[in-house]
């Protein structure tokens, strides 16, 4: 029997419980329990189920279908945080362990979702871990341009944003291309601006110039209706001021106070911008 996967097998016999599964020949087989069993099945029927342990430690079938399999990646939500690590819901009736050893970046709490990788531990447990990069693939068919979805499931302040793009291909976000705040777990929606030559993906925020320049151009105008109608920094404006304001690069802004002022939104005065009336 694999631990975590999937399985056929063969109902060798059957008791008021449930039914006894397993490979022609064998005499004892696991157990799926009986309202887990499909109605009316007989000796000799082909059942797929899921192996794992229950409660009580058992090897054991079930016909639930579990949120991830070993080998797997899946986003997972935090049940509960205890001395030996935290727990996930992953669609069974025992929640999955997430050892500490097996954790990344800052303290879990419950409700987080967790991008993790499923293995079978040294003393034959199933358990999650947060170190999927071995697990992330290289070879995606992305090019420069798309807009992709990913899981945040690293962050290095000197490197970047290390994110699974659509939870199995290797991206990351440059730290110098970070503007808003992530922390690990949360999905984003970013732009492949290069494929590196090992085939892991560069990532940035944003769409192409022209659509973020007026994705840009609203969120200044929405700060400016904050403000009363003038912002109290304008063109000249130091970058972490404007990223930390709005989140944004200084290049970004100043293309977007250009769009605003040629439709005539916005006057530009020496140290501030403000709205027309």
């Amino acid at each position: 029997m694999t631990l975590g996967a999937y399985q056929t097998l063969k109902v060798l016999y059957k008791k008021d419980f449930g039914v006894f599964l397993g490979q022609e020949g064998d005499e004892r087989g696991i157990l799926l329990p009986v309202k887990q069993a499909p109605e009316n099945v007989a000796v000799g029927d082909d059942i797929t189920v899921f192996i794992y342990k229950d409660s009580e430690d058992r090897v054991i079938a079930t016909t639930k279908k579990p949120y991830i399999v070993v080998g797997d990646i899946a986003l997972l939500e935090v049940r509960e945080v205890t001395r030996i690590g935290a727990f996930l819901d992953w669609g069974m009736d025992k929640d999955l362990l997430l050892p500490y050893k097996e954790q990344a970046g800052e303290k879990l709490t419950p409700g987080q979702k967790v991008l993790v990788t499923m293995y079978v531990d040294h003393s034959e447990r199933l358990c999650a871990s947060m170190r999927i990069y071995k697990r992330l693939a290289a070879d995606s068919s992305y090019t420069k341009g798309d807009m992709v979805h990913g899981t945040v499931y690293s962050i290095n302040p000197e490197m970047g944003v290390f994110v699974a793009v659509y939870n199995k291909y290797f991206g990351m976000l440059p730290k110098q291309q970070i503007f808003g705040k992530y922390k690990v777990g949360d999905e984003v929606y970013l732009r492949v601006v290069a494929v590196r030559e090992d085939g892991k993906l560069n990532l940035a925020e944003g769409q192409t110039i022209h659509r973020q320049m007026d994705t840009d151009a609203e969120k200044i105008l929405k700060a400016l209706e904050e403000f009363d109608g003038e912002l109290p920094f304008g063109e000249k404006a130091s970058p972490d001021v404007i990223k930390r304001e709005l989140s944004m690069s200084k290049a970004a802004f100043k293309r977007a106070l250009g769009h605003l002022y040629k439709e005539g939104k916005i006057e530009l005065l020496e140290n501030s911008v403000k709205l027309k009336q």
